[in-house]
């Protein structure tokens, strides 16, 4: 057995830190093209689309195959409307805020949640050190939202917070969704999700011609790395506890910071990469410390 106390083989804690770590960094690249495009619903609908075209045919055969009960369906249909929540307010909160301040925002308010919900819903456990790292956590978003909760304030980052609470929901009930359908079915549920949402918004007044003009490089390259960044998360979650992972994940904050400062070149560069590292200080203490 490995030394951490997650108490899994050393092999499997070796692919399952790599599958995490890499869907952290690839989530924090498509985030960075998202937010740099043109028009936001545009471009998520165009990344999607590639992916749900490849993935239905599998799709419909693994659901006529498969025996799933009618609980199974009713979590299928609750994970598509945090999707769809998910993505209907990622184009708003990009538009109010800094990718350096939104996307830490976001990501580490699941950071923070998933963890309680592996606790009280899936009966999973946390240590002292986890609970420590959760109090990281906090206090990192705070300092990063800018310390203060103004009704100015509050009117720019709710969309990003409720981004986070989306994410709670849609990986907390895609752990179960995965006793039901496969990791490459459930990323097909999700693309459903996004095109029957984005559709109406994406082809308006030529918004995706546009869009496909300016960043046709950017939109093929996120084809491969937004499906791609869960499929990393989800092929993990089948090795290891839901708590510890999802907040491992959240190392992309970091990423996703440094992508908005040195390539957007957003402004309040130190202070919100100092409050992202004491963000990942605390999604490392979760992730590696956390279990009993």
């Amino acid at each position: 057995m490995g030394s951490t106390t997650w108490g899994w083989e050393g092999t499997e804690i070796s692919i399952a830190l790599g599958l995490v770590l890499a869907s952290g960094f690839t989530h924090a690249v498509w985030n960075l093209f998202t937010k740099s495009s043109i028009n936001k619903s545009a471009f998520l609908w165009a990344i999607h689309i590639g992916s749900f075209v490849l993935l239905l045919p599998f799709f419909i055969v693994e659901l006529s195959e498969a025996h799933i009960p009618l609980r199974g369906y009713a979590f299928m249909g609750l994970s598509m409307l945090f999707q769809c929540g998910y993505f209907l307010l990622l184009p708003l909160a990009y538009s109010k805020g800094d990718m350096s301040q939104v996307y830490p925002l976001m990501r580490g308010i699941g950071a923070l949640l998933v963890p309680v919900a592996g606790v009280t819903i899936f009966g999973e456990s946390l240590t002292q050190a986890g609970w420590l790292g959760i109090g990281c956590i906090v206090f990192g978003l705070f300092a990063i939202g800018g310390g203060s909760l103004s009704v100015t304030r509050l009117r720019h980052l709710w969309p990003a917070a409720s981004v986070g609470l989306c994410i709670t929901g849609y990986v907390s009930t895609d752990k179960v969704v995965l006793e039901y359908i496969s990791p490459l079915a459930l990323i097909e549920l999700c693309n459903i999700a996004y095109i029957g949402l984005m559709t109406p918004l994406a082809l308006r007044k030529g918004r995706l011609r546009t869009e496909w003009k300016a960043n046709r490089w950017r939109i093929i390259a996120g084809t491969f790395l937004s499906p791609g960044s869960y499929l990393l998360f989800l092929l993990a979650v089948k090795l290891a506890p839901l708590s510890h992972l999802a907040p491992i994940r959240e190392m992309g904050t970091v990423f996703g910071t440094i992508l908005g400062i040195f390539i957007l070149k957003e402004q309040q560069g130190s202070r919100r990469i100092a409050m992202s590292v004491v963000i990942t200080a605390g999604v490392v203490s979760v992730g590696l410390w956390g279990g009993s």
